[in-house]
């Protein structure tokens, strides 16, 4: 990586310092500037609205939108991702049904909601073989045909149009999914723009599958989109897990590598998928960590720079699993997610303003925006933790399913995992948190000069720019004088894993040459176990071809892997992980390392 990029790079992560709110500065009212979120409002086009929040159903569901709408509306949502498939509109050539698709924008419009069009998937009549995934198409004029349609139809409700769903996922079948998905997006944005020049046209990515973007881009797709939209729910499960700084450096990621293409660092950056499932029936815990991942995921996405962000979903499909990602039930009763999302939405107002961040309690998350009555302070602490923080003047605190709590001055507030919301806050710390901005994640450390990090596995890691994720692939083993861990075959497939993820500021994007080093042994010298690597590269996450075979001893050893396309920007929330599924046994891991190539 040059100096330049490296310098592009520490302007384009949102940063942190920590500070602590027991005894915080005594500064003016922070005045209004601009943030990496910053709504648009004001634009005179009545298609658009400042507001961030957006919901979305899947197909079975869809048809359910006159129950569903209304709901929406009143917890706060304005923006909703729920639209037909060519195949619906045009079931043979030359004969157009825009019966559903009018009912949905006439209903939308009732309940004060705006729709994102959405062009796909394949008209079966289209493709060679007669489905609705195979590209290319027969003919891309089919396709010219159809997004013009759309766009003529529907100019006048609709300015943002998502170009398929998830191409790089199942929803395509294609031999050079990179190159198909640009020659569609190309076509669509070509076409759509001779229509309505102020239409927006998007990128869609399953996941947050950056290098397939990268792709897509370089196979000819540049300067043919207006913003970008990504499906993070893996790394939402990991930020629910304490990897909420992985999550808040994806904005960083994208932005990097649209710099490399050198097109605009500011292009707007939407999520439009992201989920936590809920058990079909009530269940307290599990319906709990549903309302916390919903908050989490808007507020650290918020943080970040994101635009525009929808839940999926409205109403849960479950498909016969036992839990679904609805906020709203199949019988249509309201999960906690549901109130949580509205108790959101009305503190913080249809157009909230990001202003920074603190470090509240000294290791806790806390980010604050200018809401609809005034700023308003969301905090947690890291899983496993309570941190105690205090105010100087009084202050309501609000829990997710919008108890109040009245907190008098100097009075101490226990932070857990769970998100609460905190107004009435002091007019100093939003000062305080505006001067955060631009600034190193205090959640961490800065690993931006960094040449090496480390993980030390124990009975509590010790993270040096490196953080296992999802520890229980993995149990303690404590000897009389260290600790270290062992990974654990009983849990079924998972087990064999073992995964990692550096910190962002270390291996941004466009960092790949990395040298891997895990320090590992056998259980016994008579029980043979090895492993190899399976890392995140320029081109998806792929195997190492050389297998490691500890030795039979009783010593520990290091496994070695050099890497050359490494593209470490948490596509599912991981960047790397030892895999030991052809071992015949389980081993004991204490320390990973990853050290820079001295080229990059």
């Amino acid at each position: 990586m040059s100096n330049n990029q490296r310098n592009i790079q520490r302007m384009l992560v949102a940063g942190f310092t920590g500070v602590c709110i027991l005894g915080y500065g005594f500064c003016p009212m922070a005045q209004a500037q601009e943030t990496p979120f910053a709504a648009t409002v004001g634009t005179g086009d009545s298609r658009e609205d400042g507001s961030p929040w957006g919901m979305g159903s899947s197909a079975e569901w869809s048809g359910e939108y006159p129950k569903f709408d209304p709901l929406l509306n009143q917890a706060g949502t304005r923006w909703l991702r729920n639209f037909d498939e060519w195949g619906w509109i045009q079931k043979k050539q030359g004969d157009w049904n825009w019966s559903g698709i009018d009912a949905k924008v006439a209903d939308a419009r009732t309940n004060h909601l705006r729709l994102i069009g959405f062009f796909g998937y394949a008209a079966p009549w289209a493709t060679v073989r007669g489905d609705t995934r195979t590209v290319p198409l027969k003919d891309m004029q089919f396709w010219r045909d159809y997004t013009g349609a759309l766009v003529t139809r529907y100019n006048k409700e609709i300015k943002y149009w998502e170009v398929w769903n998830e191409f790089n996922g199942s929803f395509s079948s294609s031999k050079n999914k990179p190159k198909d998905y640009a020659d569609l997006v190309v076509a669509a944005y070509d076409t759509a723009k001779k229509i309505d020049p102020k239409c927006m046209i998007g990128l869609s990515v399953a996941n947050f599958d950056v290098g397939f973007l990268d792709a897509t881009i370089k196979a000819g797709a540049a300067n043919h989109f207006d913003f970008i939209c990504v499906h993070p729910y893996e790394n939402l499960g990991a930020a629910l897990d304490g990897g909420e700084v992985g999550y808040l450096s994806m904005a960083s990621s994208l932005r990097q590598m649209l710099v490399s293409n050198k097109l605009r660092a500011d292009m707007p950056l939407w999520i439009t998928e992201m989920g936590a499932s809920a058990p079909a029936n009530p269940s307290p815990g599990k319906d709990a960590n549903q309302a916390e991942a919903i908050v989490k995921g808007h507020i650290l996405a918020f943080a970040q720079g994101f635009e525009k962000l929808f839940w999926f979903e409205a109403r849960g499909m479950s498909y016969g699993q036992g839990s679904d990602l609805g906020i709203i039930r199949k019988d249509w009763t309201l999960r906690p997610s549901y109130d949580a999302y509205k108790v959101m939405t009305g503190l913080m107002g249809p157009t909230p303003r990001y202003i920074g961040w603190l470090d509240t309690g000294k290791g806790g998350y806390g980010f604050i925006f200018q809401g609809k009555n005034g700023n308003v302070l969301c905090a947690w602490a890291p899983p496993g933790k309570e941190l105690k923080t205090a105010f100087r003047g009084a202050v309501i605190v609000i829990d997710m399913t919008g108890k109040e709590t009245p907190l008098a001055a100097g009075e101490e507030l226990t932070l857990t995992k769970k998100p609460v919301f905190i107004i009435n806050i002091p007019p100093d710390l939003a000062r305080l948190a505006a001067a955060n901005l631009g600034k190193p994640y205090p959640w961490g450390g800065d690993y931006s000069h960094a040449q090496a990090v480390i993980c030390k596995l124990q009975a509590t890691n010790v993270d040096d720019g490196i953080k296992q994720m999802y520890p229980k692939t993995t149990t303690v083993v404590n000897d009389l004088v260290e600790s270290w861990r062992r990974s654990d075959f009983h849990q079924g497939g998972e087990g064999h894993y073992v995964y990692f993820r550096t910190d962002p500021l270390f291996a941004p994007f466009g960092t790949k040459n990395l040298e891997i080093t895990a320090v590992v042994r056998r259980t016994a010298p008579d029980k043979p176990a090895g492993m190899n690597v399976t890392y995140e590269s320029t081109k998806g996450y792929k195997g190492q071809k050389e297998w490691f075979t500890i030795p039979a001893d009783d010593k520990w050893h290091e496994a070695v892997w050099k890497i050359t396309d490494a593209n470490f920007v948490g596509q599912w929330g991981w960047n790397f992980r030892l895999d030991a599924s052809g071992s015949p046994n389980e081993y004991f891991i204490k320390e990973v390392r990853v050290r820079k190539s001295a080229a990059q």
